[in-house]
Formats: C-alpha cells, sequence, structure tokens
C-alpha cells in the first residue's frame, strides 16, 4: 500500500522512519488531523483566508488533492465568492464598533467554515481512511466547528475591550495581525503541519496574555476610581 491519494505532496523524512503500512498511516491520520486543526483555527479568525488559500493551492498545485464532493471550492465561481467576502470581512473588520457587529454575525460563519475546511481537505480524506471516521464521518466536521468557535470566541471577546481601551485605534492594527496569524496558520497547517501545535499553543498564549494585561488594567481603573 503507498500513500493515500489525497497526499501528494509530503515531505520524505515523515515517512523515511516508518515501517509497515500501518505506522505509515498512523504518521498520516496525525498529520491530517494537524492540518485540519490548524485550517479550522484559521478559520476562527476569518472564515475566508483559509478557504481561499485551500482553494488556490488545490486549484494550482498538487499538494492539495480535495475530495469529488468538495471539488467545487476550487471552482472560479468559489473564489470569486470568496475573494468578495474576503474584501468585505478585512474591510469591516477595521472599523470599531462595526467589527463587533461583523463578529456576532461571524459566530456562525466561522465555525461552519472550519467544520466545512476540516472535512474538505486532504487531512479529512487520510483521517477518513481509518474504518472509525468513515463509520463517523461527521466527527470532522465537529472538530473543525469546535476549534475555530474556540478562536473566534477569544477574538470576540477581545475586541470590545480593545477598542474601548484604544479609543478604537488598536481595533484595526489587532484586526491586520489576525489576518496575518490566519494567513501563517493555513500556510503551516499545510506546508508545515507538525508546527501547528506550537502555532496554537502561541495563539493561547497570546490570548491569555491579553486578558490578564486587560484584567489587570481594569484592576487598576478602579483603584484609582475609589482612591
Amino acid at each position: 500500500m503507498g500513500r493515500p491519494p489525497a497526499f501528494h505532496y509530503l515531505p520524505e523524512w515523515i515517512g523515511s522512519s516508518v515501517g509497515g503500512d500501518h505506522r505509515w498511516n498512523e504518521r498520516i491520520e496525525m498529520i491530517a488531523a494537524l492540518t485540519g486543526m490548524g485550517l479550522s483555527a484559521a478559520a476562527g479568525f476569518n472564515a475566508y483566508i483559509p478557504f481561499l488559500i485551500v482553494a488556490l493551492v488545490a486549484k494550482f498545485t498538487p499538494v492539495l488533492n480535495l475530495p469529488s464532493g468538495f471539488a467545487w471550492m476550487e471552482s472560479w465561481w468559489a473564489i470569486g465568492i470568496g475573494t468578495i467576502l474576503l474584501i468585505a470581512e478585512v474591510t469591516l473588520d477595521k472599523i470599531p464598533a462595526i467589527d463587533t457587529v461583523n463578529d456576532t454575525i461571524q459566530t456562525v460563519i466561522r465555525p461552519a467554515m472550519g467544520g466545512v475546511i476540516f472535512a474538505a481537505t486532504q487531512a479529512a480524506e487520510a483521517v477518513d481512511a481509518s474504518q472509525w471516521m468513515q463509520d463517523n464521518s461527521w466527527v470532522g466536521i465537529v472538530l473543525g466547528v469546535l476549534m475555530s468557535l474556540l478562536v473566534h470566541s477569544g477574538k470576540m471577546a477581545a475586541r470590545p475591550v480593545i477598542n474601548a481601551g484604544t479609543l478604537g485605534a488598536g481595533g484595526p492594527v489587532v484586526s491586520t495581525v489576525e489576518d496575518g496569524a490566519s494567513i501563517g496558520l493555513s500556510l503551516i497547517a499545510i506546508f508545515l503541519p507538525l508546527l501547528v501545535i506550537a502555532a496554537l499553543a502561541l495563539i493561547v498564549w497570546v490570548f491569555v496574555w491579553l486578558w490578564l494585561k486587560i484584567r489587570r488594567r481594569r484592576h487598576r481603573r478602579g483603584s484609582t476610581a475609589y482612591a
């Protein structure tokens, strides 16, 4: 048994030390899950960036081979609609107060997109090579939805506080950083999936750091008010 057809591009070192098909399949499933997690997390920041990256990589390179049921993602009409929605998302997310409304609307869109991307990429196809995943195909979608929802929730909770603490000036800066994080995480998930764990750990650390910093600032303001 050779490599699953979905994985046209994998560094040789990933499988060079693997002995036997069973261990190779286990390694593929681990890589696949990391790819799905990374793309879903990227969708939590911006739903359309990982969608377009997956669509363009699948259309123009042999790196991704989407399952037939999701081949529509690499069609020109899907890429065109995704580009229009991305421009709208990037613009609205840079406007204080409007960004909060946009985040509320995206509470449904981002997790849904994360689930679709997880299910559509080579990651989902490779994980589905296991019998358990074949019998429970909904698991990939649920994992993608949950991962995107976690990242989106952190983003949505932090943005109003950042806007209030910086009089709106910090919102566009943070939004730009989030867009960059979505791009970087998408590329890492596809080309360097083993780094996804480190990238997700960094995201968690940043969210915790921001929360603690905001909490300390609120505490200092409260102490000043009572002084």
